[in-house]
């Protein structure tokens, strides 16, 4: 620890500039209201959600059909308390300015039972998704795999659940959950995109998906794809408009390669088609459509005529 006292006197200025810009910079506190929900505690939501979705691969092990209701039962019961707390300080906040009589727990309670009643329907999704990943990369050996190791898988899981609570206009909670996600895979789906079951996302890095995405059923991107905007509409007063679509629409059984970008809201991706890596696309394309690159033309220089030769040949 440093020893010299004198340099401590100026830590009473730091503290009142600090507190000065409370008042400044008010958009980025929050003072004197409700506790906000915690990250912490959606982060073992996740964990728990995980541990129903997927049964013995969590933090429990050695289930088996003669327990396993018993600990569901568990689970379930913890976490209507926990999304019911957690619901109820995001609604609070949300709703707390226009509507302060608002009764939060009761109206976080039935979004919470709501959402809990929504999770077998997400596991019947999952496994269509669990399957394609199968289906669809030669590396896996097995479903197990692809539950253990896969980050696409995992991100896909935590948006679904978080896409059920945005549909039940639950706020902040999908994004904690989807940024969560990000933080840990790479990959960036908002809870707002609009997907369909049989979903695989293969080594998943850099994957961008944008609030107004839709995507069809049986879709494979790999890394880097960028599913964005292509411009941001303005009012007279040069606001954002928000609520437009803004992010393209990939139908059914569409293959994006690595780093291609797809971009605009009227851009629509036709069933089947399949866009090579690389590609940057701002216009719609009919079903069964190929869309690569001309091949590139490469220029490789060695430290000899000789090595230039071998490299043009290669």
């Amino acid at each position: 620890m440093a020893t010299d006292i004198r340099l401590k006197e100026g830590l009473s200025e730091i503290t009142d500039a600090l507190v000065a810009s409370y008042t400044e910079c008010s958009r980025i506190n929050h003072l004197g209201h409700q506790p906000l929900p915690s990250r912490e505690a959606v982060i073992d939501i996740i964990n728990d959600l995980y541990d129903l979705l997927f049964p013995g691969f969590g933090r429990r092990q050695n289930l088996y059909l003669g327990n396993i209701e018993y600990y569901a039962g568990n689970l379930v019961d913890a976490l209507h308390d926990k999304l019911t707390q957690q619901i109820a300080r995001a609604l609070r906040h949300e709703l707390c300015a226009e509507s302060p009589y608002v009764d939060c727990e009761a109206l976080a309670q039935v979004k919470a039972i709501e959402l809990l009643r929504r999770l077998p329907s997400i596991r019947e999704v999952l496994n269509q998704d669990v399957h394609a990943a199968f289906r669809g990369d030669p590396a896996a050996k097995s479903h197990y795999e692809i539950v253990f190791c896969y980050p696409g898988l995992e991100a896909i899981s935590i948006y679904r659940v978080a896409h059920e609570l945005l549909l039940l206009g639950v706020p902040y909670l999908p994004r904690m959950m989807t940024e969560y996600a990000h933080s840990k895979t790479g990959i960036d789906i908002h809870p707002g995109a609009t997907i369909g079951p049989g979903f695989f996302i293969d080594h998943g890095t850099g994957v961008v998906i944008g609030e107004t995405c839709e995507i069809g059923s049986g879709v494979k991107l790999y890394q880097g794809v960028t599913l964005g905007a292509l411009s941001f509409a303005k009012d007279s007063e040069g606001e954002l408009i928000r609520g437009t679509k803004r992010h393209p629409t990939l139908q059914d059984d569409v293959i994006v390669y690595a780093n291609a970008t797809i971009l605009g809201g009227n851009t629509v991706i036709g069933a089947r088609s399949v866009i090579g890596s690389n590609v940057w696309l701002t216009h719609s394309v009919g079903p069964d459509t190929l869309v690569v690159l001309e091949k590139p033309a490469l220029r490789v220089k060695g430290s000899s005529a000789k090595t230039d030769a071998l490299m043009y040949h290669i």
